[in-house]
């Protein structure tokens, strides 16, 4: 879906301005995309809750913090947007004209390998080093404050994978041990990071991409 300057991957899970990646954590990327869908409705605050954490209590904060994330990515803020449009007492909705993208030819964005799957989500890895935490710039955002700005990062090379504790405050653990050095990953392993836990899939292993439930 493209918008101005900017592009939605859908399929791979990407927000690009031109040619150049511009970082959104899940949540930040689902948000969007329920607003660009649903444009031009505005969507309430309730619907936004009701769509985006299912059956969990999360205060407006936390909203109003993913819509500044989504903002931040697309250049602007709240009293100067482009796309995104506060109504006042109510929601928010997308402003603009966003039109579908057929793909033509083979994609250039590098296959998942890996995923990072827990009860409220899943993030595909590619080859590469990916943070895992609840800052902004992570590609695994955990919305817990157990969970460190920048807790631990997982590193992708062909069909290995390994992952290392980044000096967090409550951990990284896999199979009841704390790490304390990099460690390798295989599929189906799963991590407790403070009192978050998430599963470990790798498709060189099982070709497996469906989300399992996780604890």
């Amino acid at each position: 879906m493209r918008f101005g300057e900017f592009t939605l991957d859908t399929e791979s899970r990407l927000l690009r301005r031109g040619d150049a990646e511009r970082h959104l954590s899940p949540k930040a990327f689902d948000l969007l995309q329920l607003l660009l869908t649903n444009r031009p409705r505005a969507l309430s605050k309730s619907e936004l809750h009701e769509r985006l954490w299912p059956s969990t209590f999360v205060s407006d904060a936390t909203l109003t913090s993913l819509v500044a994330e989504v903002r931040a990515a697309l250049g602007e803020t709240a009293g100067r947007g482009r796309f995104v449009r506060t109504v006042h007492r109510f929601g928010y909705a997308f402003e603009g004209v966003a039109t579908e993208v057929t793909p033509s030819g083979e994609s250039t964005a590098s296959p998942a390998r890996c995923w990072i799957i827990w009860d409220w989500g899943q993030v595909p890895l590619t080859d590469g080093e990916h943070l895992i935490g609840r800052d902004g710039d992570v590609t695994v955002w955990l919305e817990s404050p157990s969970v460190s700005r920048h807790h631990a990062r997982i590193r992708i090379s062909g069909a290995e994978a390994a992952i290392e504790d980044l000096g967090s405050k409550n951990g990284t653990f896999m199979r009841g041990e704390r790490l304390a050095a990099l460690s390798p990953l295989t599929d189906g392993d799963e991590i407790r990071l403070g009192s978050v836990v998430v599963k470990f899939r790798s498709a060189d292993a099982s070709g497996i991409t469906e989300t399992h439930h996780v604890g």
